[in-house]
């Protein structure tokens, strides 16, 4: 990443570090870096000023590049709650987080904004509690579209400002995969509603599917879901 090493010693951060670690699905279209504070130069990419301390750089594929608990404290800053966990269960499906590093970040970061959401995020995070992993239950309900027949949606898709498990762009139609039917605290079930909300002012109408439901009772999801595109398509 050339923008990073021109600007040495300099490390891609947010949602560069976020692609790096394999925590987002789709390349960000702006370079992302963090330098020591003080340094000060026109760039043609996106610059945050931090000290970091040595534990939160690192190099992945060679390029130099925050930690992954530092991504994933820098990407809080502008993801929701339930955003921050699924970067979580990404990262731990991955192999590559570690809890105990995270709350040691989470220990002396209290004055970073992103701090609250991901010590949320954290606690409501339950790998011992794996009904479905949100990959296997993406995958089963992306075979059951494509085995009825139906249009394909785009997968893990950024719309009006959130990350959409299935989106079915031409219809404006959204389906969202809930891994548990409960969710770890009061603050990302509220998180989860206010999130629906926002999506349907931009004309989009979602949708919930449990991983339990697809798996007890897939037809029946499938017909519903034709039904919802057929009424989405004549709506236009």
């Amino acid at each position: 990443m050339a923008a990073v090493l021109a600007s040495s010693p300099s490390v891609a951060s947010h949602l560069s570090a976020g692609w790096l670690w394999g925590l987002l699905r789709t390349r960000p279209g702006t370079v992302h870096v963090t330098c020591p504070k003080g340094r000060r130069a026109e760039r043609s990419f996106v610059v945050h000023r931090a000290d970091l301390a040595a534990v939160d750089r690192t190099c992945r594929d060679g390029i130099p590049v925050t930690s992954l608990s530092r991504t994933i404290l820098d990407l809080a800053l502008g993801r929701s709650v339930r955003d921050i966990g699924r970067h979580i269960e990404r990262a731990d499906e991955a192999t590559v987080f570690d809890q105990r590093e995270m709350r040691e970040l989470l220990g002396r970061s209290n004055g970073h904004r992103g701090a609250p959401k991901v010590r949320v995020a954290l606690d409501a995070y339950r790998p011992e509690r794996p009904v479905f992993t949100r990959s296997g239950l993406e995958r089963r309900f992306l075979e059951l579209v494509r085995e009825a027949g139906l249009p394909e949606p785009a997968m893990n898709y950024f719309v009006a400002g959130h990350e959409i498990d299935a989106y079915w762009e031409a219809e404006r139609f959204a389906v969202e995969l809930d891994v548990y039917e409960t969710h770890g605290s009061r603050l990302s079930f509220e998180d989860n509603r206010l999130r629906d909300d926002e999506v349907l002012l931009a004309g989009i109408e979602t949708t919930r599917v449990t991983g339990p439901r697809l798996d007890r009772e897939p037809d029946a999801v499938i017909d519903s879901l034709r039904r919802h595109l057929a009424r989405r398509a004549g709506i236009k």
